[in-house]
């Protein structure tokens, strides 16, 4: 296993710190599940998704992982549940048949692992903080999963924490965009602080002039696109991208109704006009620019307009955009903590999602992280945001 002191959290985070921030992740977790039946934490709302209540004993079966054991050197309190709870070895196609923990017990599971967590913590402290802030940054990612679950159960009336705040009105639509001039660009993480494998060793690159979006494409743009004939133009869509839209007739956003309304986490409401448009595959993002002359931005494009002028882009993290690049490593990547967080999704068909949502927790979110998934997936809270070059 990698050494786990290799990235310092700098001086000024206390081990007290860490144990609120934990305790401040834990609260938010369960406040989102609290007001669901237990049925619906325990049924499969989705093949993309795992029941809610398998999401519970992961968070609990990995901070066990890594603060107890792996940090504190204790056995595990449920080792006979370590490979249930492993996210690589169990897709989540295969969990709803899984013999997971149920409410009552993944309950009792979270409240028992995080007694241990505090107690390796007081015993041993935190040491560089980066164990606590990989498990902090688990748990809060998988809110936005457990999100994404709700979002495709459409449970009437839920009302959690995390509700989606009030956009700024862009006024623009999304196709005004501005000019980024040549020169070099420094991406990635740098070597101080916590950050994911694949957002390191921060590297420089050239980059020519581009242009790109100011403000995320909006539902009404979005809305001339499909009543413009935007899901039936072949010309604008991929051979791959065509062939997925007619075999499950795609004719909108996934959360539309067809009918000038949106599903918005718990009720239906007319359609935000002003609002980033959400919920398109990358196929669907690659059309839309296709349509309007333009494409996606690179990752590289995306990370210099969001570093190089505060003033250049606006609106993110809103919703996760799409990107024209493929997920790979970094020139002279190296994996880290566990080969399975990043390096076996390389190579594949995954597309990366920059920016973040209004579901990303803050302490995630960062100009340098990397998010990604299939082209075809529409769950994710993603949008779309345009470029051309210069």
């Amino acid at each position: 296993m990698p050494s786990l002191k290799t990235t310092s959290r700098g001086a000024s985070v206390s081990d007290a710190a860490l144990l609120t921030a934990l305790a401040g992740a834990r609260e938010r977790t369960l406040a989102l599940v609290a007001g669901i039946s237990v049925e619906d934490l325990e049924r499969v709302h989705s093949p993309l998704m795992s029941p809610l209540v398998w999401d519970l004993g992961h968070i609990a079966a990995f901070e066990d992982l890594w603060i107890v054991h792996r940090l504190g050197g204790e056995e595990m309190l449920r080792e006979d549940l370590a490979e249930l709870y492993d996210a690589f070895e169990t897709p989540r196609a295969r969990r709803g048949d899984l013999p997971f923990l149920r409410t009552g017990e993944a309950h009792d599971y979270l409240a028992a692992v995080r007694e241990r967590s505090v107690a390796v913590t007081e015993r041993l402290g935190a040491g560089a903080g980066v164990v606590h802030e990989l498990v902090i940054r688990h748990e809060l990612q998988h809110q936005e999963t457990m999100l994404q679950t709700i979002n495709l159960a459409r449970l009437p009336g839920w009302s959690g924490p995390l509700q989606r705040p009030q956009p700024a009105r862009a006024g623009r639509g999304g196709l005004e965009l501005l000019e980024v001039p040549a020169g070099e660009a420094v991406l990635g993480a740098g070597p101080e602080g916590f950050a994911y494998d694949n957002e390191r060793p921060r590297h420089v690159v050239d980059l020519p002039a581009f242009r790109i979006a100011r403000t995320p494409v909006t539902n009404a743009t979005w809305l001339s696109f499909a009543e413009g004939g935007g899901y039936e133009r072949r010309e604008w869509w991929s051979e791959e991208a065509w062939a997925w839209k007619q075999e499950y007739d795609i004719t909108h956003p996934l959360n539309w109704t067809g009918d000038g309304r949106e599903w918005r986490i718990g009720e239906y409401t007319p359609i935000d006009p002003d609002a980033p448009v959400q919920h398109v595959s990358w196929f669907e993002a690659d059309a839309f620019a296709r349509a309007h002359g333009a494409r996606l931005p690179t990752e590289q494009e995306w990370e210099r307009a969001a570093t190089w002028d505060q003033r250049t882009i606006e609106g993110i993290g809103y919703g996760w955009e799409w990107t024209a690049s493929r997920f790979s490593g970094y020139p002279g990547f190296v994996a880290h903590p566990y080969k399975e967080y990043s390096e076996v999704f390389f190579g594949g068909d995954y597309r990366v999602l920059r920016g973040g949502s209004w579901a990303t927790a803050a302490r995630v979110a960062s100009p340098t992280f990397r998010n990604w998934d299939h082209p075809q997936r529409r769950q994710i809270f993603a949008g779309v945001r345009l470029a051309e070059d210069a």
